[in-house]
């Protein structure tokens, strides 16, 4: 089994040096962001990473680790997102939360409900996220809903739309109120969906979960005009 790696030196970036985190505030990704010709490279201890610094190669990162990178193909003009949402009960109050990474710019979204589903909040954390964006981006989106990365990536939703929301046959899809707006902005924007393992420490996506919790134990919860009960 390959070592995981746990530091991250970066030769050329905002701030050289080396780094104990990949993702979050002043992790090593925030360092190459947006950097053109950033040289970074990841290692398993911190003597590896000292000796490659002091004299780095001039290849960039190539190991780092798809679980850390998420696998996807960031660019210098990549908008990040990060999406979590959650019921409590399910159904009961939810909420969702976002984080919106464009450059140096960080926006944090949250928005409570009075009454609705996991799924529902995980949709419309990333809608609430796409939104912002008001020209045709490059994004790549972080999410730890199998149901929402599944949707888009395998190409569900699409079917769904095509057959008037139905799943099968003889039964209809799920949320196709959100599963519409969120097509919709993927048509509009050019988005890569990764899945993340949920509380398994990455900062931003535990970010989100928090987000999504204090909006729906807390005050100003709206209606969830789009949820049918049951």
């Amino acid at each position: 089994m390959a070592k995981s790696k746990k530091f991250y030196a970066v030769a050329r970036g905002r701030n050289p040096g080396i780094y104990t985190e990949w993702f979050g505030p002043g992790g090593a990704e925030e360092q190459i962001r947006a950097v053109k010709g950033a040289r970074y490279k990841g290692f398993s201890t911190r003597e590896e990473a000292e000796r490659w610094l002091g004299n780095p190669s001039t290849e960039p990162l190539k190991s780092a680790g798809k679980a850390e990178r998420g696998d996807a193909s960031v660019t210098e003009n990549s908008v990040i997102v990060y999406t979590d949402g959650g019921a409590l009960g399910n159904p009961g109050p939810g909420g969702y939360g976002a984080v919106i990474i464009d450059g140096d710019k960080r926006t944090e979204l949250s928005q409570g409900f009075r009454l609705t589903t996991n799924n529902r909040m995980e949709l419309a954390a990333c809608i609430a996220a796409l939104k912002t964006l008001k020209k045709p981006s490059d994004v790549v989106l972080y999410s730890d809903s199998s149901y929402v990365v599944n949707g888009i990536t395998k190409g569900w939703a699409g079917k769904w739309r095509a057959n008037n929301w139905m799943r099968t046959k003889d039964e209809a899809a799920l949320n196709p109120d959100l599963w519409a707006r969120l097509l919709e902005l993927v048509e509009f924007h050019r988005v890569r969906f990764v899945w993340v393992r949920g509380h398994a420490g990455n900062r931003e996506n535990e970010r989100c979960d928090e987000l999504a919790r204090k909006a729906a134990a807390g005050p100003g919860k709206i209606e969830d005009k789009g949820y049918i009960r049951k």
